[in-house]
């Protein structure tokens, strides 16, 4: 069994989930507040050995027509230093164009307000991020 934990980072914030230990389903778990590199880091450590994550799967911000933008190196930079402290972790990309619109659309069915969907929304995509790459397992 392997538990598996996605990312969904943006500049502000990182949405994290994970998955259950059979890899069927994902659960939202925090959202980290982006500050130094370092900090960001230490929490994603914490959350790694708390969970006891065996691979990584990380949204990969490519843009509508397919082509990788200057998001998709930001993200490739921050899973590098990620990489450093956990050589040991598989990293895998997962196309994310649709997590966040899903997430919020979601949300917007549960009749979530306006100002609660912006506190989850990162750890929503980091769920649906999670859950289109299982989901492609099986």
């Amino acid at each position: 069994m392997k538990r598996y934990m996605s990312l969904d980072i943006g500049d502000r914030t990182v949405g994290i989930a994970v998955s259950d230990l059979l890899g069927l389903t994902a659960q939202g778990v925090e959202t980290i507040r982006r500050g130094e590199l370092e900090d960001d880091l230490n929490r994603l450590d914490e959350l790694i050995a708390q969970y006891e994550v065996d691979e990584l799967v990380s949204g990969y911000p490519k843009n509508m027509n397919g082509t990788e933008g200057e998001r998709c190196q930001i993200v490739k930079d921050f899973m590098a230093e990620v990489t450093k402290r956990h050589p040991d972790l598989p990293v895998h990309f997962w196309d994310e164009r649709l997590s966040t619109v899903a997430a919020t659309r979601s949300l917007i069915e549960a009749d979530v307000s306006r100002k609660k969907r912006r506190k989850v929304i990162d750890k929503m995509a980091a769920v649906f991020i999670l859950q289109g790459w299982l989901d492609s397992l099986h």
